[in-house]
């Protein structure tokens, strides 16, 4: 399972109704995301409008392509993209992807094997 960690900037003038608008994503989005293997997705935001992402999934790359293959998520980015400052495409596309240097889990696993 690959985690995948991510941030975005959002507008400090769109922050609440950013926030607003994630307290009730449309079912079909949610459903949608299920379906094309973004498991345990998170998203946390900041009081100035960092937004860090969270999720886990097989494939980044196929996740990304099974959600651009959908009527909604056009539909659901195009709604999204006037939230962030200086956004290169879409926001599931134009997110800052971070890279790992820890997690427990697997150190712990390491260090009973061996």
């Amino acid at each position: 399972m690959q985690r995948v960690c991510f941030q975005l900037q959002v507008k400090p003038d769109r922050i609440n109704e950013y926030t607003r608008r994630h307290a009730a994503v449309w079912p079909e989005m949610l459903t949608a995301l299920r379906d094309t293997g973004w498991t345990n997705y998170s998203l946390f935001l900041r009081d100035d409008g960092l937004l860090i992402g969270y999720l886990e999934t097989e494939s980044l790359d196929a996740a990304q392509a099974g959600m651009a293959a959908t009527a909604v998520n056009a539909r659901w980015q195009a709604e999204m993209a006037e939230f962030f400052v200086d956004l290169d495409g879409t926001p599931d596309q134009g997110f800052l992807q971070l890279r790992e240097v820890f997690n427990l889990g697997d150190q712990l696993d390491r260090a009973i094997t061996t």
